[in-house]
């Protein structure tokens, strides 16, 4: 097709659309002063995967939902996968969330609840509403030397292009991925990398190896969404644990039906 040169606009669109242009959306992302992808707001998600993160039913207490590992297989060892189907049929009493401890991470930032990002050129503070945690993500320094378990582990991040990638080692072994038992050890190592869609989507993709539990490393991937609303907050969440043996003191009566 031959463009008249007085139509010079419609022959840089025609050209740039022909050559696979970048989505303008990537030019309209938030920006720090020194030209970062800037994350500051409220985000959450829409997913069911606390409850299993990979592909379940809805149950009893449980909606249904699609999961977020990709390919949505888990590779156990075999030892770890008995374990696993354990922690599942006590998940009303073990899950740590029903004890109301914190859910660790990646869990925390998949949990139904929002969360807010605040950002500087030397950190991000991650403030959930679930039981009031703090996650705080360096940009600069080293991992400290271990062994040392916490339950957020210590997060040390880098610029990929526009992506934070998050290393995240020094973790305890007492939180779950999921409310369905799925587990990890204290030799969890995660990648996380956090990429903006448009301006208000962000794709959070996480790597997970733990030698002691899985024959391979897996990925997750979930949509967070940035809360628009004028109104939109963090609200006080408290929990509430629910002593199951005093009120159920046989086993079989805390298992879900």
């Amino acid at each position: 097709m031959r463009l008249r040169s007085s139509c010079p606009v419609l022959a840089v669109v025609v050209v740039l659309l022909a050559r696979g242009a970048p989505a303008t959306a990537q030019s309209a992302i938030p920006r720090t002063p020194d030209g970062k992808p800037d994350f500051s707001g409220i985000w959450q998600t829409l997913t069911t995967a606390s409850w299993d993160i990979q592909d379940h039913a809805a149950q009893k207490g449980i909606p249904g939902g699609p999961g977020i590992v990709v390919g949505n297989e888990l590779p156990y060892q075999p030892a770890a996968l008995a374990r696993k189907k354990q922690n599942e049929g006590r998940r009303a009493t073990d899950d740590p969330v029903a004890r109301c401890y914190l859910p660790g991470i990646p869990r925390l930032l998949y949990m139904p609840h929002p969360f807010q990002i605040v950002q500087t050129p030397n950190e991000l503070m991650m403030l959930f509403e679930f039981v009031h945690a703090v996650r705080f993500v360096f940009l600069s320094g080293q991992h400290p030397e271990g062994p040392i378990e916490w339950w957020l582990g210590d997060s040390r991040a880098k610029w990929d292009g526009d992506s934070l990638v998050v290393d995240v080692v020094h973790f305890n072994d007492q939180t779950w991925f999921d409310n369905a038992g799925n587990f990890h050890s204290e030799a969890l190592h995660l990648v996380e990398r956090f990429t903006y869609l448009d301006a208000d989507h962000l794709q959070y993709d996480v790597r997970v190896e733990d030698p002691k539990v899985f024959t391979r490393p897996w990925d997750m991937r979930v949509i967070l969404y940035r809360r628009k609303e004028p109104t939109a907050q963090l609200y006080d969440y408290e929990c509430y644990a629910f002593d199951y043996e005093k009120y159920y003191p046989y086993p079989e009566m805390r298992t879900p039906q």
